[in-house]
């Protein structure tokens, strides 16, 4: 009888899972993060979406930015009971620059197949991203509409070398199919909601959210640490 362990592995490379990875500071995460997140999983055929909780962002200010843990705590309060994975893990790999976290990504879980989900709002400044060609390289590249960042997007300098490689949706839900650079468009119903506006309605929100014995979900370890 031929050994089952042989048998797996060809079996689990055949058909690798494949995960939507979605960036931010969730500064709060709402449900609007949630929303995207399972209509991409949907759209997208994915098996998980992770959400990257990023330890600070080169992008965006400093004033006013919550604790890691508290953001991390109100993301796993959006993602409970839904197939979304919380982790800080770019704090681990002490990674500032999406590039080189999803560098890392890659490296430990080659057995993973990701795409990377991110709002027209960054696609429109995607150009000032560190190396954005070779994230585009990197995995196929979902986008999310946004209620007044559409037609931005569309005339956003990337756009102009991204443009070339735009692949129907139907395209991503062929296991065999995911190449990149790639670029899909998901459009659904906007949804109106964004952390900078549940800041202004609720400047104290992250003191209130306990923040104990939170473990990343990938590593398991610890969330601790301020900003």
């Amino acid at each position: 009888m031929a050994d089952p362990r042989y048998r797996a592995g060809p079996t689990l490379n055949a058909n690798p899972r494949r995960i939507g990875l979605l960036g931010g500071s969730f500064n709060p995460a709402h449900g609007g993060h949630r929303r995207i997140s399972l209509f991409a999983l949907a759209a997208l055929g994915l098996d998980e979406v992770w959400w990257l909780v990023s330890p600070g962002n080169p992008l965006k200010p400093q004033a006013g930015m919550a604790p890691l843990a508290a953001r991390f705590a109100s993301a796993r309060a959006q993602a409970r009971r839904a197939p979304i994975r919380v982790t800080a893990i770019e704090q681990e790999f002490g990674t500032s620059y999406t590039v080189d976290t999803l560098a890392r990504l890659r490296h430990r879980y080659p057995d993973r197949r990701f795409v990377w989900i991110m709002g027209a709002d960054n696609l429109a400044q995607f150009q000032r991203w560190r190396r954005w060609r070779d994230i585009a390289r990197a995995m196929p590249i979902a986008v999310i509409a946004r209620p007044g960042y559409d037609a931005d997007a569309i005339v956003a300098p990337a756009m102009a070398w991204l443009g070339r490689f735009r692949r129907p949706v139907a395209s991503f839900r062929n296991r065999a199919g995911w190449s990149a650079p790639s670029l899909v468009h998901l459009r659904f119903d906007p949804d109106p909601r964004s952390a900078t506006a549940m800041r202004m309605a609720d400047p104290g929100w992250a003191g209130r959210v306990s923040s104990r014995a939170l473990r990343d979900g990938l590593t398991r370890r610890l969330i601790v640490g301020g900003q």
